[in-house]
């Protein structure tokens, strides 16, 4: 470097922090500097920091592919303004504990037994919820904070609207934070069984959603109305979520299941530990899904015999793919490769979407059962994520059969590229 382009640097270096200075003395304590700026990237672990920056770009200079997408997320980000706050304290059901801060579900496959003049103990039908669920709200409570936070999050992060940020810290800090509203960090109580017991392991499932929230919190740093102490907070919450996981009955169960719960066990941890600092914990549990999910839930010839023996066993078998994939983009994060895994005898990622993808272009009829039918579109997300990832002949002539992604799709501005980036240079 020549003399004039070092001073020129240490002038400009100068300034900055000048200005930084300026800006942090009229801040409130614990205030963040205002909203991100256009080469930030967001601190997210299953979205693509690159792609929300690229679409980002393409939002500001009036991008007409994405447009129909982000008007529609602006509509959805407008009715989140007006919805919650969230809790699952407004419960009618008490758990156990005696404290209405303890989440709490009940199976969704168990029935009353028509045999027991009491309907006690339960019994499975498997693929048929019981609507008795309705009268428990707290996963209902659960899936609209994770859907509210995250609309917020990405509006804001997108438009740099504080409106959007404040709402989306208030729903969060009702949920998790606040002492009359919060949920405790545990799910003791999820998906008990009436006459079996009070809670089960399988229960963690319920709370996949939240590796949303953790993004969504990525999104909102940055912005006036997410204080450092509130990202301290819900960092302590997530910490020791992640910790109850580990050491639990139900979590220790959860880890051990064979099926999609140990899939999604595992996406949880691996995200809660991003989040928190856990580095080593998320690549640790990442390197042991190679042959603890992988080599152990698919067949040689892409079968996942565990969900092929559910009454919905399509579905499942899309689900836990769909896990299993985004294990793969969180192994991205951390330099484990989990996309291009494959056993001596074939077992893989790869090897599982290729069993299911004649069946979803038509090819091939569906040998299993499915309560509802098979819906072959649910596979196509996991295809379009394969070719982007694999991008080899066979994915690209493949896609070429799949429906485009309908214009009003959020899908449009999180993986699909926002535009030409060649445009904006």
């Amino acid at each position: 470097m020549n003399s004039r382009s070092f001073i020129t640097q240490a002038g400009f270096t100068l300034g900055c922090v000048l200005a930084c200075l300026s800006v942090s003395a009229i801040l409130a304590p614990g205030q963040h500097p205002g909203a991100p700026g256009a080469d930030q990237s967001p601190q997210v672990f299953l979205l693509d920091a690159t792609q929300l920056q690229a679409t980002r770009r393409a939002i500001n200079r009036g991008d007409k592919d994405i447009a129909v997408a982000w008007a529609k997320l602006q509509r959805d980000a407008q009715r989140a303004l007006g919805a919650g706050p969230f809790s699952i304290v407004n419960k009618t059901v008490t758990p156990p504990s005696g404290d209405k801060h303890d989440y709490m579900s009940q199976a969704p496959y168990f029935w009353p037994d028509p045999k027991s003049p009491n309907g006690l103990p339960y019994i499975r039908r498997d693929g048929e919820r019981n609507p008795e669920l309705n009268r428990i709200t707290d996963h209902h409570s659960l899936d609209q904070i994770e859907a509210g936070v995250e609309t917020l999050a990405l509006a804001y992060y997108f438009k740099g609207d504080e409106g959007y940020a404040t709402k989306a810290v208030q729903l969060l800090r009702a949920f998790f934070l606040d002492p009359a509203t919060r949920m405790n960090p545990n799910l003791q109580y999820a998906q008990f069984i009436p006459g079996v017991n009070t809670g089960r392991g399988i229960g963690l499932i319920e709370t996949r959603g939240l590796t949303r929230v953790v993004d969504a919190i990525g999104l909102l740093a940055g912005s006036k109305a997410l204080t450092n102490d509130d990202e301290r907070a819900l960092k302590d919450w997530f910490g020791k979520f992640l910790q109850w996981m580990i050491d639990s009955k139900n979590g220790r169960e959860e880890a051990a299941a064979k099926n999609n719960h140990g899939t999604y066990y595992d996406l949880q941890v691996i995200s809660y530990a991003l989040f928190v600092g856990r580095k080593d914990l998320a690549k640790q549990v990442l390197e042991q899904v190679r042959e603890k999910r992988i080599a152990t839930q698919i067949e040689p010839d892409g079968r996942q015999p565990l969900e092929l023996a559910r009454t919905k066993a399509w579905g499942y078998s899309n689900g836990n793919l769909d896990g299993l994939m985004e294990l793969a983009t969180l192994g991205e994060r951390v330099g484990v490769d989990l996309w291009n895994f494959q056993t001596r005898d074939g077992r893989s990622i790869r090897k599982a979407l290729d069993f299911l993808t004649p069946i979803a272009l038509g090819e091939r009829k569906w040998q299993y059962q499915e309560l509802g039918g098979v819906k072959p579109e649910s596979l196509f997300p996991l295809m379009r994520r394969a070719a982007a990832v694999y991008g080899d002949k066979q994915y690209q002539a493949l896609m070429a059969k799949v429906p485009e992604v309908d214009l009003a799709d959020r899908s449009r501005l999180l993986t699909a590229k926002a535009g030409s980036e060649k445009q904006a240079q």
